[in-house]
């Protein structure tokens, strides 16, 4: 356990299937599917541990082995996280009280015992309230946490998780992937999220900018499409995914990602401008 965790304690709003396009993702990808050890740390899980105990229940249905562990740096919502665990695993709660979650104080030093390495660090809305110099360091001191073919997902989404995007970040810290994730039913434009990027991409969406680029082509194509919407708005992402990537854009996946509203591209594509 950390002394004196690293980084400063998350707002703490926490909801119920907040995340959920985030563990989805997760649990689709290599980094945990392929993992020795398939631990996945939930950092900045906030005043609740649900996120924790709704991430381990969608990992266990891939690898039963799965483990989450939620951290912190409020100690008081650690001591919360720990009873609502205690009633898990008493039977007094919709999820099962087999899951393998625990909780711990830490910050992004990621203090695991006997020097585990996880195999997915997730922190979602944990640098939004930094600046954008800081993430490349808080992005190298957690990836560096990792087992050597580990990954960091970090990024930002709404309350109520309809919005989201996220960076997947290498063990090195560099950054390999950049991702949206959006409801589509009831969807006006892709573009909404540009008030839920991550820390390293939120203050670029302006002209010039490759983010800004990308929002701007995904948008049109949208619209484009719009006839689609007869057939339903997963149609008509569908259709404006694949005129994104007829244009050039490097667009990652296919249609089985698309149809869940998520884009894909990689980092290079989207990299702010020195």
């Amino acid at each position: 356990m950390a002394s004196s965790p690293l980084g400063r304690p998350t707002r703490g709003t926490t909801g119920t299937n907040r995340l959920r396009r985030n563990d989805r993702w997760i649990a689709a990808g290599s980094a945990f599917r392929r993992a020795d050890d398939p631990l996945v740390i939930d950092l900045g899980f906030g005043a609740s541990g649900v996120t924790a105990f709704e991430l381990a229940t969608r990992l266990q249905r891939v690898r039963p082995d799965a483990e989450v562990r939620g951290l912190e740096i409020d100690p008081a919502r650690v001591a919360t996280a720990n009873e609502q665990l205690a009633d898990v695993q008493e039977g007094r709660t919709p999820f099962s009280p087999d899951l393998r979650v625990s909780f711990a104080r830490g910050g992004f030093e990621v203090p695991l015992p006997s020097g585990r390495r996880p195999a997915v660090i997730r922190a979602m809305n944990v640098l939004r309230q930094y600046d954008e110099a800081d993430v490349a360091a808080a992005w190298r001191t957690m990836a560096g946490r990792l087992a050597p073919d580990g990954l960091l997902v970090e990024g930002t989404c709404d309350e109520i998780g309809r919005i989201a995007s996220w960076v997947d970040v290498d063990p090195s810290g560099a950054p390999q992937r950049f991702t949206i994730s959006l409801r589509l039913a009831d969807l006006e434009h892709p573009s909404i999220v540009a008030e839920r990027l991550p820390k390293a991409l939120i203050h670029r969406n302006v002209p010039g900018e490759r983010i800004h680029s990308l929002l701007v082509e995904l948008d049109r194509e949208w619209d484009r499409a719009a006839p689609l919407s007869t057939f339903g708005a997963t149609q008509r992402f569908l259709a404006a995914a694949a005129a994104l990537r007829d244009q050039g854009w490097p667009v990652l996946g296919g249609k089985s990602r698309w149809r869940l509203g998520e884009i894909s591209l990689p980092w290079d594509a989207v990299a702010p401008l020195a």
